[in-house]
């Protein structure tokens, strides 16, 4: 049989990037994803870095979002709560519908119809995000466009326990 990274292309620098929000999954789902792809030989790109410290993505984690083959976005209690994650979400989609990148969501101990309609946390962090951004509706509006999309990408539903 051959081995899963063999199958990827190797005009990629990265098989795999994970999109998700530290606080809520480093040290558990995501961390976990990683190590089990990082064990069967996926290349994956993960910010261990927290690079997130910042509101806007850098030009190297812009590349590596290019550079990367399938997204797997982990949407997660606070994700919408950092603009970071919500403006690497708005690269990951502009990537993935130019190029037919494979994007795989992944709702960790939150529903779908909360990420796609913005309802609970979803919701009061985007309306947040209306009032801190009130001189730029269209940036706020691209991020409820691409967590509606994302969501309406079949995906899987993790709830603990």
């Amino acid at each position: 049989m051959t081995h899963p990274s063999l199958l990827l292309s190797s005009s990629f620098t990265y098989d795999v990037f994970i999109s998700f929000r530290g606080i809520d999954t480093r040290n558990t789902f995501t961390g976990n994803l990683y190590n089990s792809l990082d064990q069967k030989g996926i290349h994956t790109f993960l910010d261990e870095e927290e690079i997130q410290k910042g509101e806007e993505i850098t030009p190297s984690l812009r590349q590596a979002i290019q550079q990367s083959r399938i997204f797997i976005v982990v949407f997660s209690n606070n994700y919408a709560s950092s603009t970071f994650c919500l403006n690497e979400l708005a690269v990951i989609l502009e990537c993935s519908n130019t190029h037919g990148r494979l994007l795989l969501p992944v709702f960790y101990d939150v529903d779908p119809s909360q990420v796609r309609h913005q309802g609970g946390a979803y919701g009061e962090a985007l309306k947040k995000h209306d009032e801190r951004f009130s001189d730029d509706k269209d940036k706020v509006q691209k991020w409820r466009d691409a967590l509606c999309q994302a969501a309406n990408v079949s995906g899987w539903h993790f709830q603990n326990g």
